[in-house]
Parts: structure tokens; sequence; C-alpha cells
């Protein structure tokens, strides 16, 4: 009974899609809410991801500094350690998982009440396609969250220069030769693919709990809470399905 229940909301998430690019706002409406979720979902957000991404990638170049007990062993290793680090896992994933929790619940909430003050069957009234109005320009705003997912590359990666070097660990020539050695630029690309699936997660996930809620004001939160966690496991299952793909 509940595998049925579960398809049934993967059903109704994939017929969403459809509903989405049905109908479109008329554009000059459309542009206004576009750049209203730049402000909310992009620009609200590169304040939490600048303070995790800095003090993350600091404690990662202290964890493999310490760990480096072995004389033999050189200390460019920290800047290389980091490095992969921050580019493989934690810019792209890590954050995304933070990002369901910040960006994804105020989504949710915002469309469930939305939906509990019945603001959506007055659009739906009025003759306007609310899945398009409502989810549409989330959509296209996403479409710059590799770009936050770059200044966390950049603020990890610096945070583990300041951490490793004026924390004594190693020299900056070396942490610097570290970033530097056995570079892949594919590693970037592959971070920005997951980067850009990891959106389209975010931005309709939550839509979907939001727009579907039914109940009250109890049930927005229980909405909110249920989005994250299910934005978050399809995160790291598409996080696993990516690395499979492109890395090996």
């Amino acid at each position: 009974m509940m595998l049925l229940r579960y398809l049934s909301q993967i059903g109704k998430y994939f017929l969403m899609w459809k509903e989405i690019f049905s109908k479109q706002t008329k554009w000059s409406v459309m542009r206004v809410l576009i750049f209203k979720e730049i402000d909310d979902l992009i620009l609200g957000s590169l304040g939490i991801v600048a303070f995790i991404s800095f003090f993350v990638g600091g404690v990662v170049s202290i964890q493999t500094a310490l760990n480096l007990n072995n004389p033999l062993i050189p200390r460019t290793i920290i800047g290389y350690a980091t490095r992969e680090s921050v580019i493989l896992e934690f810019a792209p994933t890590f954050i995304s998982i933070i990002m369901a929790g910040k960006m994804g619940s105020f989504i949710t909430s915002s469309i469930g009440s939305m939906r509990v003050t019945e603001q959506i069957d007055a659009l739906e009234v009025m003759g306007v396609n609310s899945l398009n109005y409502l989810v549409f320009p989330k959509l296209i705003a996403v479409l710059l969250y590799p770009f936050i997912i770059g200044i966390s590359m950049f603020l990890g990666s610096f945070g583990g220069y300041i951490a490793a070097v004026y924390g004594g660990f190693t020299t900056s020539s070396d942490f610097i030769d570290g970033l530097q050695i056995n570079f892949v630029p594919f590693h970037v690309t592959y971070a920005f693919i997951k980067a850009f699936v990891f959106a389209i997660l975010l931005a309709t996930i939550p839509s979907f709990h939001g727009y579907y809620m039914k109940g009250g004001a109890l049930e927005v939160g229980k909405a909110s809470t249920v989005a994250f966690v299910w934005t978050s496991v399809t995160i790291i299952l598409m996080n696993y399905i990516l690395t499979q793909l492109l890395l090996t």
C-alpha cells in the first residue's frame, strides 16, 4: 500500500512538470517573478554559503594536516586534499543538502501558505496556470545555482589556505602547489553538472510538496519537513548515480 502511494506521488511529480510548461504566464509578469526568485533563492543564499564554505574548507585542511604523521609525506598533500574534497563533494553536494533546508523549506512554506490561504485557488479562478506562475520562475532562477557552487569552491579552498598557512601547518607555496598538482579540469565540470541537476531538484521537489499539501498551518510545517527529507534523499541518490556515470 505504501509502495503504491510512493509511486502515485512520483507519477504526480512528473505530471507536474507538464503543467509547469503549459499555458505560459505573459512575459511582463513572469520577468518580475523571476527577478524576485533570484533575489530570494540565489542572492539570499550567498551569505550562509560563503560562511559555511570558508570554515569547512579550513576544517578539511586542518584535519588533513593533523593526520599527516609521516615526515616523508609532502605537505603539498594538504592543499591537494582540500581541493579534491571541496570541488568533488563538499561544494556541490554538501552545500546542496544545506540548501534543501534553507531554500527548500522557504519554497515549500511559501507555496503551502498560498495553498492554505486559497491564493492558489484564486489564481486558478482568474484563469492563471498556477504551477507555471509559481514554479517556472523558480526553475529559471536556480539556473544561477552553479554560480553559488563556484563561489563555494573558491571560498572553501581559500578557507583551507588561511587555516593551513596561518595555523602553521604548511607554507603558502606548498599549499598552492598542492592546489595545482594533478589538477583534472573535468572535476570542475563534474561539480557544475551535479550543481545543475541538484538545482532542478531544489526548485521542484519542495514546490511539489507545497503545491499539493492539504490542511492548515500545521501541515505547512510538516510539508516543509517532508520536502527537506525527500530533497536530501534524492540529492544523495543522484549524487551516486552521477558519480558512477561521470567519473567511472
